[in-house]
C-alpha cells in the first residue's frame, strides 16, 4: 500500500510536494486520511468502489463534522458501475419540509429564508438526505453489509480521533461559539475540553453519533429476510424509527418545522445524468437541482478558444474564463431548478449554437462590471418558455467577497473492476445550524439556498430540493468512463471544477498537478447562501499568481482580491483503460489525503 507522502518527482513544472498516487487494486482520496482511510480498509477486505465510498462517507460524518459536513445532511453522487455500464447521478440532498411554503416565511415578513449565527438557523432546516442515499447506494451496488461499512465510523466516533489543526481552526471561531452557546448543551461539552479549546492531537470522542450509527448496524443484524430488507431496516431506524423521533423532537424544541412525515417521506434518487463533450469527452453531471451545468454551459463556450495559445493560467486566460463562468452563472440564476418541480429548458443551455451565442458576448479587452444579462436557451430548447421576469433582485456588496469554502468534503473511489463513485458532502455547519448531541449530529440548513419568488424556477416548494451547489462529475472518453472530478467550496465549486478539467484535458496536468494549480473565481455572481450578496467585478484569486498577472487583470477591468482558496479538498481521479493503473491525488489546502493500493 502506498500513501501520498515523499517527492512528487520530475515533471516539467515546479514539484508540488505531494506524489501522484498510482495503483492497480484501488484508490481513494478525500478530505482527511482517517476518511479516506475507512474507504481502503473495505476495498482491502473485498469490498468494490460502493462499499468503500459508503464507508467513506459515513466515516466523514465521525471525522469531518467541522467541515460542515454531518450525517443528518446531505451528498450528491455520480457513479460508473463497470457490470451494468451504469453512468448515473445519485440525489442526496435533503428536500424543504411540508410546512416550508412561500406563505410561511412571508408572514414572518421575510423576503428571503434566513440562516446563520442566531435563533433564525432552525427555520432552514432540511430534511436529512445523505443516511439515504449511502444506504440505497450500498443496496444497488455494493457486496458489503452496512454493519461492515460501519465499523469504521463507529469505532472512530466510540473510540475517539485526534484533533487536528484544520478542525480547531473552526473550532476557533466567534459563529461556531455562539451557535453552540446559543443551543445549549449544544457541541461544547463534545468539541471542547472543559470550554476550552483542545489541544491538537487531543482525542475527540462522540457517543451520541457512536449510538446512532450503532443502531442502525444492529437493526440490520436483527432484520429478517434479504440484503435488501436487511438494509431497509437499517434505513428506517434513521427515517421511521427512533433516531427520527429523536430528529423530529429536537427539530421542534429549538423551532424548526421538520416532521415525522417528511423524513417518511424521503427518498433519494438516482437520475440520468446531463452532459457535454469536451477536447475529446464527454462530462457528466447532475441535472438543474444543482449547479453543475454551470461548468458544463462553461465549456461550451469555451470550445472554440484556443485556451493553449494563451498559456495557462495567463491574464488572458483566466479572463476569459471568468467572464464564461459569469455567463453561465447568470444563467443558473434565471433557469436552474429543480427539473421534477419547474421546468428547466436543460436541452438550450447545453445547446452548441446556444454556447456560442453566449461565447460572443465575451469581451477579449473588458470585464463585465456587473452580473451580465441572462441569455434566452428557450430558442434552442425543445421546450416552451420565456426568460424568468421573477429574477429576485441582486444585492451588491463591496465587503469581503472571498467567501466561506470551508465547508463540504468529497471522497471518490476507483476500483481494480473500473467501478468509479464520488460524492460531495455537506451541511450542518456549526457556525449555521443546531448540533443536537443526543444523535451526534446537526441538520442541513440548506433550504436558504430557495427562494420566494412566485414563478421561479428555484421557488420554494414543499418536498422540493433546493437548487444546491454541492456539484462532481464523471468524464468518459470513447464511451467508457475514466476521471471523476470534484472540488468543495459553495459557489467555487463549477469554478474549481472547469479548472480542473481543463488542467487534466487541455493542458494535460496530472491528478496532483491538476488540483495543486492556483485557481481563481468569480464573485460577481449572486451568492448561493443567505443573504444572497455579490460583489460586481469581483475577481478572488489564490496565491501563486505574479503581480504582473494581477495587475493586467485590473487594467482589464477586475476588482482583483487575493484570498487563501477558491474550492479546496479537490480530488482528480484516473483510470486508464488500457492498462488498468488507477491514479489520484490530494488538496494540500486542507487535511486531504489519497491512498492507492
Amino acid at each position: 500500500m502506498t500513501t501520498d507522502q515523499g517527492d512528487h518527482g520530475s515533471t516539467e513544472r515546479p514539484p508540488t510536494g505531494r506524489p501522484v498516487i498510482y495503483a492497480t487494486q484501488g484508490v481513494i482520496s478525500s478530505g482527511h486520511y482517517l476518511t479516506s482511510m475507512a474507504g481502503m480498509r473495505l476495498l482491502v477486505g473485498g469490498g468494490n468502489a460502493f462499499d468503500a465510498l459508503v464507508a467513506a462517507a459515513f466515516a466523514a460524518a465521525v471525522v469531518e463534522p467541522i467541515a460542515a459536513y454531518s450525517l443528518g445532511a446531505e451528498g450528491v453522487f455520480m457513479l460508473h458501475d463497470a457490470a451494468s455500464g451504469d453512468v448515473l447521478a445519485l440525489s442526496g440532498q435533503g428536500v424543504a419540509p411540508g410546512r416550508a411554503t412561500v406563505d410561511f416565511y412571508k408572514d414572518k415578513g421575510l423576503d428571503a429564508i434566513p440562516t446563520g449565527p442566531g435563533l433564525q438557523a432552525p427555520l432552514a432546516f432540511t430534511v436529512p438526505g445523505v443516511a439515504a442515499a449511502l444506504i440505497a447506494l450500498l443496496d444497488r451496488y455494493g457486496r458489503k453489509s452496512l454493519a461492515e461499512v460501519l465499523a469504521p465510523a463507529i469505532e472512530y466516533a466510540e473510540k475517539g480521533i485526534p484533533h487536528y489543526e484544520y478542525m480547531l481552526r473552526s473550532l476557533d471561531n466567534e459563529a461556531t461559539k455562539e451557535q453552540f452557546d446559543t443551543f445549549p448543551p449544544g457541541g461544547t461539552e463534545v468539541f471542547y475540553d472543559n470550554g476550552r479549546l483542545p489541544r491538537p492531537g487531543s482525542m475527540l470522542v462522540q457517543p451520541g453519533l457512536g449510538r446512532t450509527l450503532s443502531k442502525m448496524a444492529e437493526a440490520e443484524g436483527n432484520a429478517s429476510g434479504d440484503r435488501s430488507a436487511r438494509l431497509k431496516a437499517a434505513r428506517d431506524v434513521f427515517y421511521t424509527g427512533e433516531v427520527a423521533q429523536t430528529i423530529v423532537a429536537n427539530s421542534e424544541a429549538v423551532g424548526g418545522i421538520v416532521a415525522a412525515e417528511d423524513l417518511t417521506g424521503y427518498e433519494a434518487k438516482f437520475e440520468n445524468p446531463i452532459s457535454t463533450t469536451f477536447a475529446g469527452h464527454e462530462v457528466f453531471g447532475q441535472s438543474t437541482w444543482t449547479q453543475a451545468g454551470v461548468l458544463m454551459q462553461t465549456l461550451n463556450m469555451l470550445e472554440g478558444i484556443d485556451l493553449v495559445q494563451m498559456g495557462h493560467n495567463s491574464p488572458e486566460y483566466i479572463h476569459t474564463v471568468t467572464e464564461a463562468l459569469k455567463l453561465a452563472m447568470a444563467d443558473r440564476q434565471a433557469y436552474y431548478g429543480d427539473p421534477d418541480f419547474a421546468s428547466v429548458p436543460i436541452d438550450g443551455l447545453l445547446s452548441k449554437k446556444y454556447a456560442a451565442e453566449r461565447a460572443d458576448r465575451i469581451d477579449a479587452g473588458r470585464a463585465y462590471p456587473e452580473i451580465p444579462p441572462a441569455g434566452d436557451p428557450w430558442r434552442h430548447s425543445s421546450l416552451k418558455g420565456d426568460a424568468s421576469a421573477q429574477q429576485p433582485v441582486p444585492v451588491a456588496s463591496t465587503g469581503d467577497g472571498g467567501g466561506d469554502d470551508s465547508g463540504t468534503t468529497h471522497a471518490s473511489v476507483i476500483d481494480s473492476e473500473g467501478n468509479m463513485v464520488c460524492g460531495t458532502l455537506s451541511g450542518g455547519s456549526f457556525r449555521s445550524s443546531v448540533f443536537f448531541p443526543d444523535v451526534g449530529f446537526a441538520l442541513s440548513t440548506r433550504i436558504e439556498m430557495f427562494n420566494l419568488e412566485e414563478g421561479h424556477p428555484n421557488v420554494l416548494v414543499p418536498g422540493k430540493r433546493p437548487r444546491t451547489t454541492l456539484v462532481n462529475y464523471i468524464v468518459s472518453k470513447d464511451g467508457r468512463p475514466v476521471m471523476t472530478v470534484g472540488c468543495p467550496g459553495g459557489d467555487h465549486q463549477a469554478q474549481a471544477n472547469v479548472q480542473l478539467i481543463l488542467n487534466t484535458l487541455v493542458f494535460g496536468m496530472d491528478p496532483q498537478q491538476a488540483i495543486e494549480a492556483p485557481r481563481f473565481g468569480t464573485a460577481s455572481v449572486v451568492n448561493s447562501f443567505y443573504p444572497h450578496v455579490y460583489y460586481p467585478g469581483r475577481l478572488t484569486v489564490e496565491a501563486g499568481f505574479s503581480e504582473d498577472t494581477l495587475a493586467r487583470l485590473r487594467v482589464l477591468g477586475h476588482e482583483v482580491e487575493e484570498v487563501s482558496a477558491c474550492g479546496l479538498g479537490a480530488t482528480v481521479a484516473r483510470f486508464d483503460r488500457d492498462n488498468g493503473v488507477m491514479s489520484t491525488g490530494a488538496d494540500p489546502r486542507r487535511a486531504c489525503y489519497a491512498i492507492g493500493w
